[in-house]
């Protein structure tokens, strides 16, 4: 993480072999890393890409989906997207990618890895797909989204629902009941709050979520429940 400089010419190279693309315009890459909060960034932060790298992301990752899984329905299709193009996904190819060490913030941006700053690595890793389309065009950027998707969009774990759903569904056919959740905290400043969920079922042990918002940690709290009690595998990471 820097606060509020560009990147010099050696963590350029870095962070351009990291990625495996070289920018022609090199204040694109710059604008991409930076976080509104930093110096000077007012009209000059990633928030305008990050729209444009969303739609850029859900483009290639349809195709790349519609291509690999010739018979699936869209149904199917559909649940695969949600999960390759969530916040969680991108913000694990930002962590693979070390992109908070090259993030431009304010001084009121504490920590950028881990999971209190899924949001904005996340976002990051969007601005940067749409910088790359930018400058390259639409070749480069879904090179780089094959790159760092293709594997994912093959895991076991891929189709999943909804988890909020799918426990629903199991609670109701098991003990006839309905899934509770409770919001038990909120904390953490307006840009990265932190929202703690319990999900209790009669007749089974609760369990907690903990994210930015009160609908996905409902769904980390009934993904727990569901492994658990082995409704579903447990996720893989790759």
């Amino acid at each position: 993480m820097s606060k509020g400089r560009s990147l010099n010419t050696e963590d350029r190279q870095r962070f351009e072999t990291a990625i495996g693309y070289s920018f022609v315009q090199k204040e694109r890459l710059d604008r991409a890393l930076t976080h509104a909060s930093a110096r000077n960034a007012k009209g000059s932060n990633y928030e305008r890409l990050e729209f444009l790298g969303d739609r850029v992301l859900g483009l290639c990752v349809a195709e790349l989906l519609f291509q690999t899984f010739k018979d699936a329905d869209e149904g199917e299709l559909s649940v695969r997207l949600n999960q390759l193009v969530s916040a969680e996904t991108c913000a694990l190819v930002a962590d693979e990618l070390s992109l908070h060490l090259f993030i431009r913030t304010g001084a009121d941006v504490k920590k950028l890895t881990g999971k209190s700053m899924l949001n904005v690595r996340a976002d990051v890793v969007e601005s940067l797909i749409a910088a790359i389309y930018l400058d390259g065009g639409l070749e480069a950027a879904r090179g780089f989204i094959q790159r760092h998707w293709a594997a994912r969009a093959t895991r076991v774990d891929g189709a999943r629902r909804d988890a909020k759903t799918e426990l629903q569904e199991w609670a109701h056919a098991k003990f006839g009941v309905t899934p509770n959740y409770r919001i038990d905290d909120r904390s953490g400043p307006d840009h990265d709050p932190r929202f703690t969920v319990t999900v209790e079922i009669p007749g089974v042990a609760p369990e907690t979520g903990i994210d930015r918002s009160k609908r996905a940690a409902e769904q980390v709290a009934a993904t727990k429940i569901l492994e658990r009690e082995g409704v579903w595998k447990k996720a893989t990471t790759a």
